[in-house]
């Protein structure tokens, strides 16, 4: 029996190894047909248009994952080099003769390689060439179809492509005649492929390399087998067919997080948001009540301890990611309105954790900070929160959500109001947030509701959420509105916490919304008819919500929230409202006298984390990464003093999306160019293209006449905004000579009359 496992074993090994040579023969094989020149899968005379739209007949040859383009047959006048890894293909549909098809990037970035077959820095002098795709014609629809096939087979060569230029070219090196093939593969490695994006997992991953699970269970066991069968090259290839070599990276510097030990959910109904208040802390109230009137903002009010959850602001804005899962999960739905049911379920899923009584959060220091992560264990990801009160005067919270494994970032300000109305009060969140899945370039903007507290002077104190709220996605069209409603004078306990809304495509409405933000919501579809349960957070998925972790105390820094109110919290979970209000007053009044001290010096104060956006007001976060993430350079994010990082293999360049102005502005194109590298497309993107599926042909031929037509409009509203500012300043003068002749005028008449 003992002789058979071995035989087993090692059968099972000489088949593994097997299986590792065939993969490298048919990396060889690939290799080799991209080297060799004498390889191609297509070469003929083809039409591009330029950025000038007019078109050009130029030499194209396809060969696997790349496009090479030349002014002659020869090969002698290089233009460029189209990267298909990054390109997706559909149809144009043309009314002038011949068959149209578009290559180009979903994300509207650079398609092109940044150097030629020979090391060319600059092509050939031609009309310059859009960055982001290509619009081509061929003769005849049975070439453009035939174009098509052959564009199809070379993208899906791109993957393997992809992993042989992570080689470095190790087998190659050695064969000095196909040095200057070597160059072109090297310059493409050297391009942004981080840029890229991919709608489908096979375009960068190998799953044959993981359809084994008994390969990494029993991955220690046959490198050791196969030390003494396999030279060293092999065992470097089979380190770079993992992707990461975790073992030989460097510890990373980052921030130690330890999952939350208790915390605090209050029950469902309006049993945990009414809180019956003693004697003692009614005189507090009345004392207090003295101080306001009616429509006072009570951002400036001192409030008693007694009403104050132990936690601050900007701790409280984390409540919404407990399952931020469900943006991993819509991250990779392929469907637009699926998505949006996602981003509005995960939407609601941040209300239920509530305090159990009618508790408000510290308002935080200036300067004040928190940060703290939740771990996916299903993608194996992580999702970090960072907040910084950038603001005091008024009271303005950032904040920035990140996790670009899973796809999705989230950005945003709050500035927290408060009015006071008699016998009721309400917390109005003013500000927005910015929802952004980082492979299709979509933004999702949302705003918050207000919470409404009733009952100061008579009757039962009450806390419950109200005010309309609505979720819009400008590049989809797809858009939610949610209304929290608050109980009736007359209700009864069901009308407690009730939400009502709609998911709407343009003005078409899709499905209805109705229930209990706290309890179970019911979604109707108004096609189906069909009404089925939205979101329930049952007993279950609460055990199901995503852990939570944050800094230890003795980690965290001066003005980290725990650290800096940790005397507050303390004597509160003490019921000691002396000591918390004592406490409570050294903090505001060490932030009063720094406040007189910047006053003094003239010094504004200047936010650590974030900086905010002179154009439009909006609050930024300094080291935002928005870019896709990237399987073959991304390695992990992480954390270090408030800093969110990635680990990658290779460091390149940083696209600062965050920061981009959500505002349309107008810019003049220059058509003239150096040469025939392809120069930045700078045309509106609201008339862009975009990538949805290969049957939007017809929209997307739309979207270009749109775009044509706006840059049309553009230009002549430049042209008569010139032309007003002209004639304004030649009125401005003409108004200046009246003014000083009827000045003379008065003079003179002065003058004689004396």
């Amino acid at each position: 029996m003992y002789v058979c496992s071995l035989v087993f074993v090692f059968f099972e090994q000489v088949q593994k190894k097997n299986y590792r040579e065939e993969k490298k023969r048919a990396t060889k094989e690939l290799l080799s047909t991209i080297t060799d020149p004498s390889v191609i899968v297509m070469a003929d005379w083809l039409k591009i248009r330029g950025t000038l739209k007019s078109w050009t007949k130029l030499w194209c040859v396809l060969k696997p994952g790349v496009l090479l383009i030349y002014k002659t047959h020869k090969n002698g006048q290089w233009v460029g080099t189209v990267l298909l890894s990054a390109c997706e293909l559909i149809e144009r549909p043309s009314k002038k003769d011949g068959f149209c098809f578009k290559l180009f990037h979903p994300l509207e970035q650079s398609i092109w390689a940044v150097k030629g077959p020979k090391g060319e820095a600059v092509g050939s002098i031609i009309q310059p060439l859009p960055s982001s795709h290509l619009i081509i014609r061929a003769a005849s629809e049975s070439d453009g179809r035939c174009w098509m096939d052959a564009l199809e087979l070379a993208l899906k060569c791109s993957s393997l492509l992809k992993r042989t230029m992570m080689r470095e070219g190790k087998e190659e090196a050695g064969a000095s005649a196909e040095n200057t093939h070597i160059q072109l593969y090297s310059l493409l490695r050297a391009h942004n492929l981080h840029g890229f994006q991919f709608n489908d997992s096979e375009h960068f991953k190998d799953l044959d390399l993981y359809s084994d699970k008994s390969d990494r269970e029993n991955e220690q066991e046959v490198e050791e087998w196969e030390k003494s069968e396999e030279s060293d090259s092999d065992t470097s290839e089979r380190q770079d067919d993992s992707y990461a070599d975790m073992d030989n990276t460097e510890a990373l510097q980052e921030t130690i997080y330890l999952e939350q030990s208790h915390e605090e959910l209050g029950e469902a109904g309006e049993a945990s948001q009414t809180e019956t208040v003693s004697e003692e802390n009614k005189s507090l109230i009345w004392t207090l009540l003295k101080q306001v009137r009616p429509g006072m903002d009570l951002s400036k009010v001192v409030l008693p301890t007694f009403i104050l959850e132990p936690r601050s602001f900007l701790d409280k804005l984390s409540d919404y990611y407990y399952h931020a899962d469900f943006l991993s999960e819509a991250a990779v739905e392929e469907n637009a309105y699926n998505r949006m049911k996602k981003v509005v379920k995960w939407y609601i899923s941040g209300f239920y954790k509530k305090p159990k009584g009618l508790k408000k959060p510290y308002n935080p220091i200036i300067g004040e900070t928190f940060r703290c992560l939740w771990i996916h264990p299903k993608t194996n990801s992580k999702t970090f929160y960072i907040a910084e009160q950038v603001s005091h005067h008024p009271p303005v919270s950032a904040f920035y959500v990140s996790n670009r494994k899973d796809g999705f970032c989230l950005s945003g300000s709050i500035l927290a109001k408060s009015k006071f109305y008699g016998n009721s009060l309400s917390a109005i969140l003013d500000g927005e947030a910015r929802l952004t899945f980082l492979n299709r370039g979509e933004d999702y903007v949302m705003n918050m509701p207000y919470a409404h507290c009733k009952g100061i002077l008579y009757g039962t104190m009450t806390l419950e959420l109200a005010g309309q709220v609505t979720i819009t996605c400008e590049k989809t069209g797809y858009s939610a509105q949610l209304e929290f409603k608050l109980k009736p004078f007359l209700g009864s306990n069901d009308s407690v916490n009730q939400i009502n809304g709609k998911i709407k495509l343009g003005k078409e409405v899709l499905a209805t919304l109705e229930g209990h933000w706290d309890s179970e919501i019911f979604i109707n579809d108004k096609k189906t008819g069909v009404v089925d349960t939205f979101w329930n957070p049952t007993p279950e998925l609460r055990q199901c919500r995503l852990p939570r972790c944050t800094v230890p105390l003795e980690e965290q820094g001066e003005f980290e929230s725990e650290r800096l109110w940790q005397h507050v919290t303390r004597a509160i979970n003490n019921k000691d409202q002396t000591e918390a209000t004592n406490e409570k007053f050294i903090l505001e009044e060490a932030q009063r006298k720094s406040a007189r001290e910047r006053k003094m010096k003239c010094e504004e104060w200047k936010p650590v984390l974030f900086e905010q956006d002179t154009a439009t007001g909006e609050w930024h976060y300094r080291y935002a990464d928005t870019r896709p993430w990237d399987p073959l350079n991304d390695l992990i994010q992480f954390e270090k003093d408030g800093c969110i990082q990635t680990k990658v293999r290779h460091r390149t360049p940083m696209v600062a999306g965050s920061k981009r102005k959500h505002k349309q502005s107008d810019q003049a194109k220059s058509p003239e160019s150096g040469g025939s590298s392809p120069e930045p497309d700078q045309h509106d993107s609201s008339g862009s293209e975009r990538h949805k599926s290969k049957h939007n042909s017809r929209l997307r031929k739309k979207a270009t006449d749109l775009s044509e037509l706006y840059e049309t409009i553009a230009a002549h509203s430049c042209h008569l905004a010139g032309e007003s500012l002209s004639e304004t300043t030649f009125l401005t003068q003409r108004d200046y000579i009246i003014i000083l002749f009827l000045v003379c005028i008065q003079v003179f008449l002065s003058l004689l009359f004396k």
